[in-house]
């Protein structure tokens, strides 16, 4: 299998990189990745990482939840149940910065389409990419919804979208720079770009450690501090407007954490560190477990 090995930073190319932690893949393979860290950026990325080719593996499984949408368990179910009031803020969030009540919106990695079809309802003209070919048919059986593969993202027209989001999507794809690249040649003048991703400064993920779930090696191939994110957009010519916090995914990061730990679920201690990771966040929302940025070319 071709390996991806990075001797200089993926995001700023610095060569001053180094050795982390190593990280188990709890939801596939069980194998373990080295994690590095550049000290002029401060990414931390995964190292030996699949290339994009070979990585489709890791995401066969029953329990990944954004391509299968799955029920099982109690952590997906409330998942699920969560995830209505999450739909909603997410709209509401992109009604505020865009200053639109409808407009064209571009959602990339779209899953299953939940997002996509909440916003058509909401009377957005909305294209939706994911690279998986049976989440693009699971998401036509349960939201009648056409996705299209990732790769159309370089054939969309320039200056097409009010709005681009990536829900923790960005920490996946290979093609980083070619991604922003193109998603700023797509976006109309005003528009706004929400990403999503999860942050390794939070109080979860220090408690975690190589437990911590949002790791989730090899699928994600960066984790970002907000320092990291601010010098990549830097790096491409865009402009950070405003953090968002994203609080309910403290909870069930440490859920997960706390199993890949411990074994077992320990859901009170789970939700102890996932509130005490909020009210950090509450005074310094770069603290919170994942975090919204929200960009302006």
């Amino acid at each position: 299998m071709e390996q991806i090995n990075y001797s200089n930073c993926p995001s700023c190319g610095s060569a001053d990189i180094s050795f982390q932690l190593s990280a188990k893949d709890y939801t596939v393979s069980g194998e373990e990745f080295p994690i590095w860290a550049c000290r002029v950026c401060s990414l931390r990325f995964t190292q030996q990482v699949p290339s994009q080719a070979a990585i489709g593996r890791y995401y066969k499984a029953e329990n990944y939840i954004s391509h299968t949408d799955t029920r099982a368990g109690f952590i997906n179910t409330l998942y699920h149940r969560i995830r209505k009031r999450t739909l909603q803020s997410k709209e509401q969030l992109l009604k505020k910065y865009t200053g639109l009540s409808a407009g064209r919106l571009l959602d990339i990695g779209a899953g299953t389409g939940a997002f996509c079809r909440h916003m058509k309802e909401a009377g957005w003209h909305v294209t939706g990419l994911e690279p998986d070919e049976a989440t693009r048919q699971r998401a036509q059986e349960l939201h009648g919804l056409a996705l299209l593969p990732a790769g159309e993202l370089f054939r969309l027209p320039a200056q097409s979208y009010d709005a681009v989001t990536l829900w923790h999507v960005l920490e996946h794809v290979h093609a980083l720079h070619e991604y922003l690249e193109q998603i700023r040649n797509v976006i109309t003048p005003g528009a706004r770009i929400f990403i999503a991703v999860p942050n390794y400064t939070s109080y979860d993920a220090e408690v975690y450690r190589q437990y911590w779930a949002a790791y989730d090696v090899p699928r994600h191939l960066y984790h970002f501090s907000p320092q990291a994110m601010e010098h990549l957009l830097k790096k491409k010519g865009l402009t950070l407007e405003a953090t968002e916090p994203m609080w309910y995914d403290s909870f069930y990061v440490s859920m997960l954490s706390e199993r890949y730990k411990n074994g077992k679920a320990g859901y009170a201690k789970a939700v102890g560190v996932g509130f005490l990771s909020n009210w950090k966040a509450l005074f310094n929302r770069r603290r919170c477990s994942s975090v919204i940025y929200v960009i302006k070319s």
